[in-house]
């Protein structure tokens, strides 16, 4: 973790944090409310994503007797949007605890593109994931590339999903419903509603995308790193493996 007053504030480190850090092995950061929202989050993604697929690409019909029969479609779909409203009030509720959660929460939502700083330790980190540093930096919150990475995949991305979703789902729901009412214009910017379907499909790979690389990089840097990443998750609490500053 950078000591410069410049950088301290590129990686979401305040100087309450440096002060923790200095006489102690582990910070408090995810408080329960992120750390509950990001476990339901990404179940509601696995669903969603596995769902999504089946509802673009159905499975063959199961031949055990008559259609009128069977709802297995219709369970693939109700999961699909129950996961859906699921992450949607989830999102609106993270957006809540980024106002009044302890600043690490508000990391999701912003990138300091104004700060030359940043953009040097992003190079840093990338440097680092592409095995050409020897050692990576430590950071209280979000490092700056995992920062660019959630604002892009999971803020912008997630935003998009829910809007798109909500759009599709506003057909079904048919004019006059809530759903209509505050996502039907989305459908005067696609023209006709499969273009929307490919939007909202693609969206889903590019989510999905970053969840592998997610997973990926969390147990990495969990295990070549200086500071916990999956447990932290869970605790909440960041520990350090070293006491050195940076």
């Amino acid at each position: 973790m950078a000591t410069a007053s410049s950088d301290i504030h590129a990686h979401g480190v305040s100087p309450e944090d440096l002060v923790s850090v200095s006489r102690q092995t582990s910070v408090y950061v995810y408080e329960a409310p992120l750390r509950i929202w990001h476990w339901v989050n990404a179940l509601a993604i696995v669903v969603l994503c596995v769902t999504g697929y089946f509802i673009g690409s159905p499975p063959p019909s199961m031949q055990i007797g008559e259609a009128t029969q069977q709802f297995v479609f219709g369970y693939i779909r109700f999961a699909h949007f129950a996961a859906g409203w699921v992450l949607a009030i989830g999102f609106l509720g993270r957006i809540y605890w980024a106002f009044f959660g302890n600043h690490h929460a508000r990391q999701l939502f912003y990138v300091p593109f104004w700060r030359a700083a940043y953009w040097r330790e992003v190079l840093i980190e990338i440097r680092w994931y592409l095995f050409l540093e020897k050692e990576p930096k430590k950071y209280v919150g979000h490092n700056p590339l995992a920062q660019l990475a959630m604002f892009f995949f999971i803020t912008l991305g997630v935003s998009f999903m829910i809007v798109t979703g909500m759009a599709l789902y506003a057909e079904g729901a048919q004019e006059g419903s809530l759903a209509a009412d505050l996502f039907g214009w989305v459908h005067g910017f696609t023209w006709n509603s499969q273009r929307l379907h490919t939007l909202h499909h693609l969206g889903m790979w590019w989510i999905l995308t970053f969840m592998i690389i997610h997973v990926y990089v969390a147990i990495r840097e969990d295990i070549m790193s200086r500071q916990s990443i999956v447990s932290t998750m869970i605790s909440g609490h960041r520990t350090f493996k070293d006491d050195r500053d940076d």
